[in-house]
C-alpha cells in the first residue's frame, strides 16, 4: 500500500504541475487533454487504494 500512496503522491504533484502550466498559458483545463488523462491516472489510484483498503477491512473482519 506504500507504493500505491508514493505513486499516488507523484501522480498528483505532475497533475497539479501540467494544471498551472496549463493555466499560465490561458488553456482552460478542461481543454487540456494532457491534463484529462493525469486526472484519469490519479482517479485510478485513488480507486485501486480505496479498494484495497476496502479488501483489508473485509479481511480485519474475520
Amino acid at each position: 500500500m506504500k507504493e500505491l500512496m508514493h505513486n499516488y503522491e507523484k501522480e498528483k504533484t505532475k497533475l497539479n504541475e501540467l494544471g498551472q502550466e496549463s493555466l499560465a498559458k490561458g488553456i482552460p483545463l478542461s481543454a487540456n487533454e494532457t491534463v484529462l488523462a493525469q486526472s484519469r491516472r490519479v482517479d485510478e489510484l485513488i480507486t485501486r487504494f480505496y479498494i484495497q483498503r476496502m479488501v483489508k477491512k473485509g479481511q480485519g473482519d474475520r
